[in-house]
């Protein structure tokens, strides 16, 4: 994704030049890409940076030149922020952005002060410093490794990889974990010797080298505050979210919005409000059947008076999986896999209707301090006895790690290692936005009494405070609508049951299921698949790629990976495309997995 890159020594000038030339280049993937670098020779720094030519313009310098900030990504601060600084004498430009480097200027505790997804380096000449930070929830990754006489950086394992060679290795601890639960956990990559920097870092650099590692905050300074009261805190996670909301809609005619069948983009247009017509809205859909959520989001779209279209995952998709796939595990370093192809389809058509994309990622999550993920069952003698105990050992890590249900496992450790893979892949295309990782709103979810937190009625109840008419509508889980609590109780009922049955017929969970009679399972797949999804991989795998599926995993340098064992996998693949069983998310990961070695690992 776009982002800095960096590195810190006391080498030879030249040498450091062309090893950041090389990492900024190795970012370049779309042909809109902006990128620069920036150095000062006397710190030992070597800075450089990729965007999409449509942010925050890099280096920014205050007026005496001693300040320098480089900057990725959004932060949305207090209005008036950028007028406040001019009244102190800043000269701060008209972009987004502008006042970042004179925000630094003024508040010695910075980036604690910051609001937004984000990371970037700060280089103070006059005391002689750099330093690298991050967001609260590293939702924008820094992969770094340590050598001897130089600190490596970048948003990109692979900017570091190509100067880097000897660092070209999969990491069997992090595979393990990967393999286990679709992310590699505690700050770990998939590679060995790389690292990534952990959330809400501010890690300071004197004379070329690392003087300290230090965080600006800590969670537990949020934990640590009382529970309100149910309607006490209704009132205030109600106003919190609505006075800060106006923050994610600026840039009118440049954010689009990704409107679905639930309740958090939802809660976003009622609250905000937005005249009609002034905002485009989209929403992804499949090639079955029109899914629910695109049934619902045209229905609330109209209702507020806004544009809406479709974007469809269909036949020219699946013409063009293999490159999909392909870019799909070498945009995200392997942190996403190639089930996650057709996100990056859609989000280079959403790029075309605008270059900001307003999401309601985060939100179930944070709302309720759900955790999305948990280890999930290998495919049976797929993978070599060795190396199953590093995936049960990845298990294990998980369960030490997500104890509890805390908002901390939901907003943090979730977002930076989990729910990375899939935003990075996105923001490679565009802007992304969401409201549900404002400062003020997470500050606010920590004083949730417990009642709160495992109720799904706070949105509804705020939908239906502030817009009646949109409550009216059901959602694509069955909440709200009209009839009372009995119909919402029934209609929820039956949309788990339907998403229950299409997950079965995805992912062939639970296995009973997908050794039914052949006839009945596609009878299954005619009456569920598309419903809730806009993805329908088990089918694919079978049809439209088999032939795909064949020759990537029966592929000789696949067979020969020593973690697989080949005839169990030949054994896997027939029995998959011959609809006997359903092996999709194994095909999943081996697939991806393949990728990783051949664009990351095997090609310099």
């Amino acid at each position: 994704m776009p982002g800095i890159a960096g590195i810190i020594t006391k080498r030879p000038a030249a040498r450091a030049t062309e090893q950041l030339a090389r990492m900024v280049a190795r970012m370049r993937h779309e042909s809109f890409y902006a990128s620069g670098t920036w150095a000062d020779e006397a710190l030992g720094v070597y800075l450089g940076w990729v965007d999409r030519g449509d942010g925050i313009v890099n280096p920014q310098c205050n007026e005496r030149g001693d300040r320098v900030l480089v900057f990725s990504g959004e932060e949305y601060p207090e209005p008036g922020t950028a007028q406040r600084l001019r009244e102190q004498g800043h000269r701060v430009g008209q972009g987004r952005g502008a006042h970042l480097v004179h925000a630094a200027e003024e508040d010695r505790a910075f980036p604690a002060g910051l609001n937004g997804q984000f990371h970037g380096m700060l280089i103070d000449r006059t005391r002689g410093t750099a330093m690298l930070f991050n967001d609260r929830h590293a939702s924008r990754r820094i992969y770094y490794h340590e050598a001897k006489d130089a600190f490596y950086f970048a948003a990109e394992a692979k900017a570091l990889l190509a100067v880097l060679p000897e660092l070209r290795a999969l990491d069997e601890q992090g595979l393990g974990e990967f393999v286990a639960c679709g992310c590699v956990l505690e700050d770990r990559t998939l590679f060995k010797g790389i690292r990534i920097l952990p959330w809400a870092a501010a890690w300071d650099f004197r004379n070329g080298r690392l003087a300290s590692k230090r965080s600006y905050f800590s969670p537990c300074t949020w934990e640590e505050q009382g529970a309100l009261e149910p309607e006490a805190f209704y009132r205030e996670l109600r106003e919190v979210f609505g006075r800060n909301l106006p923050r994610y809609f600026e840039d009118a005619g440049s954010v689009g919005l990704s409107l679905t069948g639930g309740l958090d983009t939802r809660m976003m247009l009622a609250l905000h409000k937005p005249e009609p017509q002034s905002l485009l809205c989209y929403t992804f859909g499949g090639s079955h059947r029109e899914c629910r959520d695109v049934r619902i989001a045209r229905r609330i779209a109209r209702m507020c008076g806004q544009r809406h279209q479709v974007i469809a995952v269909g036949a020219e998709f699946l013409t063009h999986f293999p490159r999909y796939a392909e870019r799909t595990v070498y945009l995200t370093d392997g942190a996403t896999g190639v089930e996650q192809a057709a996100d990056l389809y859609v989000n280079e058509i959403a790029r075309q209707i605008a270059p900001v994309r307003l999401t309601g990622n985060y939100g179930d999550e944070v709302l309720h301090r759900r955790v999305a993920f948990r280890p999930s069952k290998s495919a049976n003698g797929v993978f070599h006895p060795e190396f199953t105990r590093h995936i049960a050992d990845g298990a294990q890590t998980y369960a030490e790690v997500f104890r509890g249900d805390t908002l901390t496992h939901a907003a943090n450790q979730q977002v930076s290692w989990f729910l990375y893979g899939l935003a990075a892949l996105e923001s490679t295309q565009l802007e992304m936005r969401s409201p549900f990782l404002d400062n003020d709103l997470i500050r606010t979810l920590y004083r949730a009494p417990k009642q709160s937190i495992t109720r799904p009625d706070v949105r509804v109840r705020m939908i239906r405070d502030v817009s009646p008419a949109l409550a009216r509508i059901r959602t694509d889980q069955g909440y709200a609508g009209r009839g009372g609590p009995v119909a919402e109780a029934l209609s929820r009922f039956w949309n788990r049951a339907t998403m229950r049955a299409e997950y079965a017929c995805e992912y062939g969970d639970p296995r009973w299921l997908s050794k039914l009679d052949r006839t009945l399972g596609k009878r299954m797949e005619k009456t569920f698949v598309g419903i809730h999804k806009f993805t329908h991989f088990s089918l694919w795998y079978r049809e439209e790629l088999a032939d795909y599926v064949r020759a990537m995993l029966l592929d000789p340098r696949t067979l020969s990976r020593p973690y697989l064992q080949g005839r169990e996998l030949e054994e896997m693949v027939d029995r998959h495309v011959d609809a006997v069983e359903n092996y999709t998310p194994a095909i999943h990961k081996i697939l991806t997995l393949e990728h990783i070695h051949r664009l990351l690992i095997d090609t310099p």
